[in-house]
């Protein structure tokens, strides 16, 4: 008895107009690439333009940075 193998890729099902199916497809030939591909580097790209975290281990960095007390620059002082 074999036990099913565990993936770390979780399927999502994403519905494309045909005309961005088609150019998606198109671009993928052309460029050798998988749609697949195409699509974990745009999303990858999306997250980075919102700052968000792709991995665990950049979301376990990230929450240490939102903490003031983890900041490298020194408090402004008022009054000198």
């Amino acid at each position: 008895m074999t036990l099913p193998s565990r993936t770390t890729h979780r399927r999502k099902i994403i519905a494309f107009s045909p005309e961005i199916l088609q150019a998606l497809e198109l671009l993928a030939i052309d460029c050798g690439r998988s749609v697949q591909s195409l699509a974990d580097e745009a999303f990858g790209d999306l997250l980075g333009k919102y700052h968000r975290p792709t991995s665990l281990k950049e979301a376990l960095r990230e929450s240490t940075r939102r903490l003031p007390a983890n900041d490298d620059v020194p408090p402004k002082r008022h009054g000198t």
